[in-house]
């Protein structure tokens, strides 16, 4: 899903994206076009035996896995002098899309600005999946290595859904050399360290970074991703989970249209076999999201959407082997692989707060899918434009007043509502077992595209996330109706109301 947060070889928390890849492509072709996939070197075909266990094949699979590469881009940075003593109007802690897009939009003001983060050069190892028509509005087409004609979705092995939206992989190296540049040519000084602590005084807050140093600034912004690293919350944190492992693999066949990516494929066929597996997966299920590049390279992912508590790792890993062994996929070789665990949903931070955040920290996550990094992009414009409003030549708001109306800009009262209406689908999904979940998409999917656009992409709000609401529950099978009753309970006002109470409300 889009905006998946993934991390390579190590399960921990990092900036988002629903684990799959921001591109720049040529729209004039429907057929994929691809830059810089390029494999390491080749490993013997994994061919699937067919009496080993489904365990066996999964340490088979990881053993193809290459060792993990950083890579960096090749830029000559402008440094932070801290011998000058100079407060800059802007830190931003972070160097991920969120905090990059902040910095290059402020600074393009004229306002000085310091980003710090342990590794600014490093090339981001998330993978960002996004619906073309979201990069497009944000002039970022060029930073889609691959696109698709539209998408599809399998509810079972008797039912798909052809989606009519084009989707699109970004091009992770292209999005932020872009960014570095403009902040380069816009006066933005980098800093490469971790900062520890935060100190705030009336106009100015302290930042301490873990090499000594202490940088200056008349703002904060924390855009470090799920770590929350000085975003302060006061409310027990007990999200919903989103987890995914993924391949980007070289294979001697694979079956999917390559015109197509796979955005959902819920079949469990090739659990029949392993009836311990397929018990667990008809509980807590877990689907298939696949990228195909061409006939023999492919991004595969096998993700559990939400549940909590998460869903282990090494049961991802088995039921995506298992998948693919039914599909007669053969891995030839792995490039890259990735685990990505996201916390979606909980409570948002303390509002207002000296802090100033965005993305991951801020509780941007879209709580029913997982979404941010388009959301979060989109969002940057709001965040500096208030800091920019706020803290330019007037300077009419300082310390913690300016802080306030940035939050209070980032999370209006309509943005605030439609992430309540969001965390109802998410607790929706999280009571559905695998038939339930069918039901539910295919209910999703056969509604208006306007509407199932917008809240994919975070585009609907009161009262279209009402329409949204009984549209979808008219679409939905008698079954599901009874599931969305019987397991939601909808945040209307003060309280949140059973969804029958909802209804009846409505109609």
């Amino acid at each position: 899903m889009d905006t998946l947060l993934k991390t390579p070889n190590k399960l921990e928390f990092l900036h988002p994206f629903h684990g799959f890849v921001e591109k720049g492509a040529n729209l004039s072709s429907s057929k994929p076009h691809n830059q810089e996939l390029r494999f390491g070197a080749r490993k013997p075909c994994l061919r699937w035996g067919k009496h080993s266990s489904v365990r066996v094949r999964s340490s088979a699979l990881l053993e193809l896995v290459p060792e993990t590469k950083k890579e960096l881009l090749d830029f000559e940075l402008p440094m932070y002098d801290p011998s000058k003593g100079l407060i800059v109007d802007l830190a931003v802690v972070g160097g991920g899309p969120a905090g990059l897009a902040v910095a290059q939009q402020v600074s393009e003001s004229g306002l000085s600005v310091c980003s710090i983060d342990p590794s600014p050069q490093l090339i981001w190892p998330n993978n960002y999946g996004v619906w073309v028509d979201e990069f497009e509005a944000m002039d970022l087409l060029d930073c889609l290595d691959t696109t698709w004609s539209g998408a599809v979705v399998f509810i079972n092995d008797k039912s798909t859904k052809d989606l009519h939206r084009p989707y699109g992989r970004v091009n992770r190296k292209q999005l932020k050399s872009k960014m570095m540049q403009k902040c380069i040519l816009n006066g933005v000084k980098f800093h490469q360290a971790k900062v520890i602590k935060v100190i705030h005084e009336e106009f100015k807050s302290l930042l301490i970074c873990n090499d000594g140093i202490t940088v200056q600034a008349a703002v904060v912004l924390d855009a470090t991703g799920f770590s929350r690293c000085l975003v302060q919350y006061d409310k027990p944190y007990n999200p919903g989970y989103q987890v995914a492992y993924g391949i980007l693999a070289e294979v001697e066949s694979h079956p999917f249209d390559v015109d197509k990516m796979v955005f959902m494929d819920w079949r469990d066929s090739h659990l029949n076999n392993n009836i311990e597996l397929k018990e667990r997966n008809n509980r807590v299920p877990t689907f298939l999201y696949a990228m195909p590049f061409s006939s023999d390279r492919i991004f595969l992912e096998e993700t559990s959407l939400v549940a909590r508590p998460r869903v282990p790792m090494k049961d991802i890993q088995e039921r995506m082997v298992a998948r693919l062994r039914h599909l007669g996929i053969k891995v030839k070789s792995i490039e890259e692989d990735e685990h990505c665990v996201i916390p979606m949903g909980g409570p948002l931070p303390v509002l207002p707060q000296r802090v100033v955040g965005i993305g991951g920290t801020a509780g941007m996550v879209h709580p029913s899918t997982g979404y941010m990094v388009a959301r979060t992009l989109a969002a940057a414009p709001i965040v500096a434009n208030s800091i920019v409003q706020y803290l330019g030549s007037q300077r009419s708001l300082i310390g913690n007043d300016l802080s306030s109306e940035v939050w209070r800009d980032l999370w209006p009262i309509e943005r605030r509502r439609q992430r309540e209406f969001f965390c109802f689908g998410m607790d929706i999904l999280l009571k559905l077992d695998l038939q339930g979940t069918r039901r539910f998409f295919d209910a999703f999917f056969d509604l208006e595209p306007h509407y199932w656009h917008g809240f994919l992409s975070s585009r609907l709000f009161l009262p279209e996330l009402v329409v949204f609401g009984l549209s979808l529950f008219s679409h939905a099978s008698n079954s599901s109706r009874i599931e969305i009753m019987a397991k939601g309970t909808f945040p209307l006002g003060p309280r949140r109301l059973n969804t029958c109470d909802w209804i009846t409300i409505l109609t």
